[in-house]
């Protein structure tokens, strides 16, 4: 916003059609900042935490044909297995720790998890889209 407030003035002296040109230079440089720094936020790997006997989130969407790093965190006091048997994914988290599940592209579609060491905590679903 300061950028445009210290362009108007100087602006009297040049021509209408630098005037039109400069503004909209303005414009896509307000714009594209605003895009760069909002895509750093989809670059954040998705993560699932197991907290109180559940997951959270129950349900993750992903972006389809691309991989994706999953964090899984065990805020937990007992040992837990990530599962999945249509990723073809399992992995021992112990309380506290944080893993990394390398996901290849995936097809439009859901994926179940779940915890395999105790198998009353409800299923979760990645949805890829």
């Amino acid at each position: 916003m300061r950028i445009i407030l210290i362009i108007i003035p100087a602006m009297t002296r040049i021509t209408p059609p630098k005037k039109i040109a400069i503004l909209t230079l303005a414009v896509g440089f307000i714009t594209i900042s605003g895009l760069a720094a909002g895509s750093h936020a989809d670059d954040t790997p998705p993560q699932i935490n197991f907290t109180n006997g559940h997951f959270e989130p129950a349900s993750l969407k992903i972006a389809a044909n691309t991989p994706i790093k999953l964090t899984v965190k065990n805020q937990g006091n007992a040992t837990i297995e990530f599962e999945s048997f249509e990723l073809n994914r399992e992995r021992v988290v112990q309380p506290g720790q944080t893993i990394t599940v390398n996901l290849p592209k995936l097809d439009p579609g859901q994926y179940h998890f779940f915890d395999d060491f105790h198998h009353e905590v409800p299923q979760g679903t990645i949805t890829a889209q």
